[in-house]
Parts: C-alpha cells; sequence; structure tokens
C-alpha cells in the first residue's frame, strides 16, 4: 500500500469542481501505480482509521491528481478543510454494483441507452448508487422513473438532482 499525509483542501472556484473537499496526490506517488492512461482511476484503503473502497481520484492537470473527500467520509473522518489526514491505498479494481432494475429499464429503452452509455463510467455509477441507495421498492421504482426522464433530457446526474430540487 501507498501512503501519505496532506491537509484537506477545498476548491473556491474550479468549473464544476467547485466547492469539492479534496487531499493531493503527491506527485511522486503517482508513477508508482504505473497506469496506463492519465484518466480518474478507483483506489481502495484508510483515511485515518476509516476505511474506504471505490473512491474516486481525479486528474487536475499536468500529471496531478486528487482524491475527492465526500461529506458521508469527512463526517466519518470527524474532520474539516485545513485538517491533517493520514492516507494509505492501493488501485481498486472491483467493479461497482449497479442497479438490474436500472439495466432492465434502460436496456427496453434504446434513446435512453444510449444517452446513458454516453456518460463515462462515474456519472454512470452516480445514477446506480442513487438506486441502490433507496431502500424501498417504491423509492426505487420512483428514483428509475427520474432517471428515465432525464435521459430524455440529456441531463448528466447533477442536472438531473438539481431539476428534481427545483420541483
Amino acid at each position: 500500500m501507498l501512503s501519505f499525509k496532506s491537509i484537506i483542501l477545498k476548491f473556491a472556484n474550479k468549473g464544476e469542481k467547485t466547492g469539492w473537499t479534496y487531499v493531493d496526490i503527491p506527485p511522486d506517488i503517482i508513477p508508482k501505480l504505473k497506469l496506463k492512461t492519465k484518466k480518474e482511476f478507483r483506489i481502495k484503503g484508510l483515511m485515518d482509521d476509516v476505511k474506504f473502497e471505490r473512491l474516486a481520484t481525479y486528474p487536475i492537470g499536468d500529471g496531478n491528481f486528487i482524491i475527492a473527500i465526500n461529506a458521508e467520509l469527512r463526517k466519518k473522518l470527524g474532520k474539516k478543510e485545513g485538517a491533517m489526514i493520514s492516507v494509505k491505498f492501493e488501485l481498486d479494481k472491483s467493479e461497482a454494483l449497479q442497479s438490474q432494475e436500472l439495466m432492465d429499464c434502460l436496456n427496453e429503452d434504446p434513446v435512453a441507452l444510449q444517452q446513458f452509455n454516453s456518460f463515462t463510467l462515474s456519472h454512470k455509477n452516480y445514477f446506480h448508487n442513487y438506486v441502490l441507495a433507496a431502500k424501498g421498492f417504491d423509492t426505487r421504482a420512483g428514483r428509475i422513473v427520474n432517471i428515465m426522464n432525464a435521459m430524455y433530457k440529456k441531463q448528466n446526474f447533477g442536472e438531473m438532482i438539481r431539476s428534481l430540487k427545483k420541483n
């Protein structure tokens, strides 16, 4: 496992990443990963003593990457921007969970499926996680309807969620 210590940072103004909380992966660690691409990749490991899996890293230019720290993970860590954190990680090659119910619906609708397939893997995973996080059948069904409607509106996950909040 690779390890480093870093200060938790937050983007003030960085396009779609504005407001994100993250840590920089030190540049000397990236070559040790022997990546075949400079695109995002998933990692698993520990932040302080909190275990994580399938956590996304994102390229930010010049061969540098960040690890985004979502609200759920920050809460488990009990840390905010400016705090020091210890990170131990390795590549996570496990497949993301998929909602079979969502895939069944998409496979019956070529237009929606084509739009869904136009998204990157990480954006597809947002939709799957949205469905999988629903506890009840009615909630799952409603979320699948929301996704199918979003595909026809050509909305990505963030656009869909924002439009649902407006209603």
